[in-house]
């Protein structure tokens, strides 16, 4: 019998030798490339733990560049991921620690930048069977499911944000699933994440913008 390559199986429903290393990291990068509005220019992986010891043999790397351009887990295109990134002159680099044994054994901490310069950093962790959480923003821990469509909110940590926030998804008819808010330092960066049951369009992120304390209103849908 010919050995075949764990992307000689992935296909519409990503098979590969373990849902955690592919579809869970594909769906992490995925996020993280929304996360960012501008195209992107260069990413940085750093893989922690089993991600570190098994990136190139799981398919781990395929899947993060793959979901950084903006491939679901069913793209027959995963398997090409690093020709395709060669062609849209993405700069992509694979840092692997061995070092830091307190995160959770399947993390990645994804740093990107924009054509403007902007930097993005998050961090996530792939539980398994796909399920995945992002734990990080920008140096603020937080906690995402991917699993609802989500409003990612960028704030100043002011009195009337988050007032703001439930009052123009009240007026939408959103019904709120989870809403949580994140931040390190009182009065300084916050994040507000809504995880919504119901379909979120871009004028109500649009309308969130409005306020003059939110930096940035980003929708993830799933």
């Amino acid at each position: 019998m010919n050995n075949i390559s764990v992307f000689d199986v992935i296909g519409p429903i990503m098979i590969g030798p373990s849902s955690s290393h592919t579809a869970g990291a594909l769906k992490i990068a995925l996020l993280a490339g929304k996360m960012i509005k501008e195209e992107i220019v260069s990413v940085k992986f750093i893989l922690y733990g089993s991600f570190a010891e098994t990136y190139r043999g799981h398919g781990t790397d395929r899947a993060l560049l793959a979901g950084i351009m903006g491939f679901n887990t069913d793209d027959f295109r995963i398997k090409d991921s690093y020709s395709i990134a060669d062609k849209k002159n993405l700069l992509y680099f694979f840092e692997v620690n061995k070092t830091n044994m307190e995160v959770h054994p399947n993390t990645v901490d994804i740093i990107i930048t924009n054509e403007t310069g902007k930097v993005v950093t998050v961090r996530g962790i792939s539980l398994g069977g796909g399920n995945i959480s992002i734990r990080n923003i920008n140096g603020v821990d937080i906690s995402l499911s991917g699993n609802y469509n989500t409003i990612v909110v960028k704030q100043i940590d002011t009195p009337g944000v988050a007032a703001h926030i439930t009052k123009v998804l009240s007026l939408n008819k959103i019904n709120i699933a989870f809403m949580s808010i994140y931040r390190e330092v009182k009065g300084e960066n916050a994040y507000t994440i809504i995880e919504a049951d119901d379909e979120v369009t871009q004028d109500i992120v649009t309308h969130l913008e409005k306020n003059s304390f939110i930096e940035s209103a980003i929708l993830l849908e799933v």
